[in-house]
């Protein structure tokens, strides 16, 4: 749910250059990730219910913020699982243009949507047993890649990765970075359908924080030592560079690598946002019919629903999507830290398997770094447009609606607002 091996790396190499890259990626884990898993590791651990985050702020903050939260990651998530599908036809596309030239690139995405909608319909082990095949299978040729460029770093030193590039984009490449390492609370939402949540999430989170970082950076440290241009570096590079050092064959496993990676991302998050509206609509703030589960105890319902708001975005940019969804994400994510901090005061009694440690100010201090890196993500999208508006004042815009929605909602069932 948080990555898919070094796939959409490549924007934060094209726009920062290696050694920026290299740092953004060895530092961003102790200020954005690490926090994030710990906050997420107590809170799930204490309250492991169907709905995750939803639920935390529910009963931190009470109804209104938390379907404010609910609302906000539904919103990202619109932008967030249109890039999959963007990154499965992108890859497609170094092997096989023609077949995804105009039209035929969006049937693609949508065959993504469509099988992974099927797939989660047959319940959350066979999701995360085919995410573990999957990411094994993808991580394949980079196994290959890193070893090869590490061979023939002999023959080209560090050179490389401390050439600048001529116009780099910092504020990009930092937004790219933040993506790649975001989405650590999505398996919160899960946490009925785990295995001994209480000693899993807290292993689960701080292990996988550890993994995302090495899968990322050795990858760009071998290429950058065998000497390629980062200035070369886009969406669906990958390929090239595994066709300079290697050759035509690891190219073609990296391109299916790309594909499955599109699936394989794409897969888990689909399990983890569908279990939101089903938590909601236990609460009577969505539809009763999204309760309905099928005899695999999936939301069925919540999954088709979801698929079919996912394919209306499958046309926007890859760039406009991260900048929009790190806007929406970003603001749910603090009403996250905010709960952690409210549930320590309101409830010292409540049984915490793991701690985010140094007490009440380890608390407050954990959502420091994410608060910041946000401010700085909504600070970087300040030109972004999205639908004609710019991206802020969409955002804005799309809070406000969930405020509406709500005294809607609360209004239509006779209840106080």
């Amino acid at each position: 749910m948080v990555a898919g091996g070094p796939y959409g790396l490549e924007d934060v190499l094209g726009k920062a250059g290696y050694l920026r890259a290299l740092l953004l990626l060895a530092i961003i884990p102790f200020v954005w990730s690490l926090p994030t898993a710990l906050m997420v590791g107590e809170m799930a651990s204490a309250i492991p219910s169907e709905g995750g985050f939803y639920v935390w702020v529910r009963r931190a903050l009470g109804p209104f913020w938390g379907f404010q939260e609910a609302w906000l990651s539904l919103a990202a998530s619109v932008f967030d699982m249109a890039i999959y599908p963007a990154i499965f036809v992108a890859y497609l596309s170094r092997v096989a243009p023609s077949w995804t030239a105009g039209w035929r690139g969006a049937l693609w995405a949508l065959a993504v949507v469509a099988a992974c909608a099927l797939w989660n319909l047959r319940g959350a082990k066979r999701v995360g047993d085919g995410a573990i095949g999957l990411f094994c299978v993808l991580m394949a040729p980079f196994v290959v890649l890193i070893a090869v460029a590490l061979w023939k770093w002999h023959a080209h030193g560090a050179g490389t990765l401390l050439e600048p590039i001529a116009a780099p984009d910092i504020a990009g490449a930092v937004s790219v970075t933040l993506w790649n390492y975001m989405g650590w609370d999505n398996a919160s939402t899960v946490a009925q359908e785990v295995d001994d949540p209480q000693r899993n999430y807290p292993r689960a989170m701080l292990g996988s924080a550890a993994l995302v970082a090495v899968t990322y950076i050795l990858p760009l440290l071998a290429v950058g030592l065998a000497g390629l241009d980062a200035a070369q570096f886009s969406t669906g590079a990958w390929t090239d560079a595994a066709r300079i050092v290697v050759g035509p064959a690891l190219a073609l496993s990296v391109v299916l690598g790309g594909m499955i990676n599109g699936v394989g991302m794409f897969n888990p998050l689909m399990m983890s946002y569908t279990r939101i509206p089903f938590a909601m609509a236990e609460d009577h703030l969505a539809p009763h019919a999204f309760t309905r589960l099928n005899r695999f105890g999936v939301p069925w319902l919540s999954v088709l629903f979801c698929a079919c708001i996912w394919a209306l975005a499958l046309r926007f940019t890859f760039e406009r999507l991260i900048s929009i969804d790190l806007v929406l994400y970003g603001a749910s994510l603090i009403l996250e830290f905010v709960a952690l901090v409210v549930l320590r005061r309101r409830e010292p009694a409540l049984p915490r398997p793991f701690r985010v440690p140094g007490g009440m100010a380890g608390a407050v201090a954990a959502g420091i770094g994410p608060t910041l890196l946000i401010a700085f993500a909504m600070y970087a999208a300040r030109a972004e447009r999205v639908l004609g508006l710019n991206a802020l004042l969409f955002a804005a815009l799309v809070g406000l609606s969930g405020a509406v929605v709500y005294t809607f909602i609360r209004l239509s069932r006779g209840l106080a607002v």
